[in-house]
């Protein structure tokens, strides 16, 4: 089974899949193989426009959406 989400709340839209992008562009560019993500957690804050994330349980970041 295939699955996407889709997030809609306060005038935004953005996909599970555009999420994960994000944050895989933000780590190459910080010098990060992809390769070297074994684990990703989203925390999707619709009211603050943000995603706030922990790769390989240790790791924290947070993007803009």
């Amino acid at each position: 089974m295939k699955t996407n989400v889709i997030i809609q709340a306060y005038g935004l839209e953005i996909s599970e899949l555009e999420i994960i992008a994000k944050i895989k562009e933000k780590w190459v560019a910080e010098g990060n193989l992809v390769k070297s993500i074994k684990s990703l957690v989203m925390y999707v804050k619709p009211e603050e426009k943000k995603v706030y994330y922990i790769i390989n349980d240790a790791i924290n970041g947070d993007i803009d959406i």
